[in-house]
């Protein structure tokens, strides 16, 4: 059919493919709105205006270029004109704070701050980005245990102490309301707040209630910062707490600050389930094995006592003794036998004496001393009891032996079966059952006998190339491995 058949104003329509640009800048609005002067305003226009109406027109500095000028050195030197002003609360922690400003955060309300007796710092009342108040996390970290509140606070300047015993230790502390007067009374849990002898006075034992509830102090006693004050303080991550005080034993002025240094914060690789090859598990457990020798030097040489009391003795082996009892301490170290200890003369009596022996007994169920057999006994003081000092030795054998395994299991994949090379890896293997002619009797000659998880588990070991043995103290773990052993060395001569 022709178009003309449509009749005579009938036209033929052509479709384009416009593009969408051109689509976006169409033309949609009438001739009659359109906008032609877009000239700018003549002096003589604007000189009836007011300086008013200007302000209200120009809401920035007038840039005004003349031939010449480089726009960009222009905008260079009116930003350089400009001044910041640091935001109130930005410059809350960053500005001067006086000395019983928390350590964490900065909150420093004389009411909301403690001072640690033992590490000489301040720390407040409130948990910020923890689970704890921030003197309780580091009175539990730093091991502490006495605090006392500030000068200024409702309480005025007060050492926390049991009322009865003088206890200080505030993870003991209590308190109970006397009955009569509207006062509290200090006391320690053990032994003072569960007397008897507490009946006859004007305090009511049942009363007796934490001084730290739910990881804070209460707060009639220490105020915690409210809510604003802690989101305006400085914000401190558990994690930093953990490593501003590992800082704080070697360097005690050290501020959060200093965790920004290079080295600071780096921290080893993680441990994994599954290793590509010996290479990888040798890089992984190497830092590690050497971070925990680094620990156990320090921790071995930071243990030196003084003033210490001797009591001299000869062994049979003609070998001189020493006995003495060390200070109780909240110290991670364990004395075992064959440990090294210097033991030093410190007296005004010449001559310096210094002797090294090794430890036969520690203290047990039957006292506290300590004794040590002296390699050597020329020159040593045994007319003499007193001013000794006692030093610990630290030995890198096993660490060196670890470090050692590392290093042959990651160079020499024959050096472990391949069943144990792949378990060590985490690789999925099969379960191998070694065939053995098991004993009749599993408990050992001249061992104590053996209850059924103990033989359980001397029959399981037995018969596996790879076992992991492991329970809380006293459970005969020793005993079992030594049963195993028993059995082991009869099946290698047998």
């Amino acid at each position: 059919m022709s178009v003309e058949a449509y009749g005579p104003s009938s036209q033929t329509l052509t479709f384009l493919d416009t593009e969408e640009s051109v689509l976006l800048g169409a033309d949609t609005q009438g001739s009659e709105y359109d906008f032609t002067d877009f000239t700018l305003p003549s002096q003589t226009q604007t000189q009836g205006q007011t300086q008013s109406q200007l302000d209200n027109q120009v809401n920035g500095p007038a840039v005004v270029l003349q031939n010449g000028d480089d726009p960009v050195v222009k905008t260079s030197q009116l930003l350089a004109e400009l001044n910041f002003e640091e935001d109130e609360e930005d410059a809350y922690y960053t500005k001067d704070l006086p000395l019983h400003a928390c350590c964490y955060c900065g909150i420093h309300d004389p009411a909301c701050v403690v001072y640690c007796n033992t590490s000489k710092k301040w720390f407040c009342n409130g948990r910020g980005n923890t689970s704890g108040s921030h003197i309780v996390n580091h009175l539990v970290r730093a091991k502490s245990k006495e605090v006392t509140l500030h000068k200024d606070g409702p309480l005025g300047e007060t050492v926390l102490e049991c009322y009865n015993c003088g206890c200080r230790n505030v993870f003991l502390l209590g308190f109970i309301p006397a009955k009569a007067d509207s006062v509290v009374v200090l006391l320690c849990r053990q032994p003072c707040a569960s007397q008897s002898s507490l009946k006859d006075i004007n305090w009511d034992s049942s009363q007796w209630q934490p001084l730290i509830q739910d990881r804070c102090f209460l707060s009639w006693l220490v105020k915690i910062p409210s809510e604003q004050e802690q989101l305006r303080a400085r914000q401190i991550t558990a994690q930093q707490i953990n490593k501003l005080e590992e800082l704080w034993k070697e360097n005690p002025a050290a501020a959060l600050e200093d965790l920004e240094k290079p080295g600071v914060d780096e921290e080893p690789q993680h441990v994994l389930l599954r290793y590509e090859d010996a290479y990888q598990y040798q890089n992984i457990f190497g830092p590690l094995v050497k971070l925990e020798a680094d620990y156990d030097k320090k921790l071995k040489e930071s243990q030196t006592q003084e003033n210490i009391t001797v009591r001299w003795d000869l062994g049979l082996n003609k070998k001189r003794i020493a006995y003495f009892t060390l200070p109780k301490t909240d110290s991670d170290m364990r004395l075992m036998q064959g440990d090294e200890i210097c033991l030093r003369y410190k007296g005004d009596l010449p001559p310096p004496w210094k002797g090294i022996g090794h430890v036969i007994k520690v203290p047990d169920n039957y006292g506290d001393e300590i004794a040590i057999e002296l390699r050597s006994s020329a020159g040593a003081p045994v007319e003499i009891p007193q001013n000794f000092q006692v030093d610990f030795v630290w030995k890198s054998t096993s660490f060196d032996r670890m470090q050692s395994a590392l290093k042959t299991f990651a160079v020499d994949e024959t050096s472990v079966s391949g069943y144990i090379y792949h378990k060590l890896l985490g690789h999925e293997v099969e379960d191998v059952v070694i065939k053995c002619q098991l004993p009749k009797r599993f408990t050992a000659q001249g061992l104590p006998d053996l209850n059924h998880s103990q033989v359980y588990a001397v029959k399981t070991v037995l018969q596996r190339p790879l076992s992991l043995i492991q329970g809380p103290p006293g459970t005969g773990k020793t005993v079992t491995s030594a049963t195993i052993v028993y059995h082991l060395a009869r099946q290698g001569t047998g």
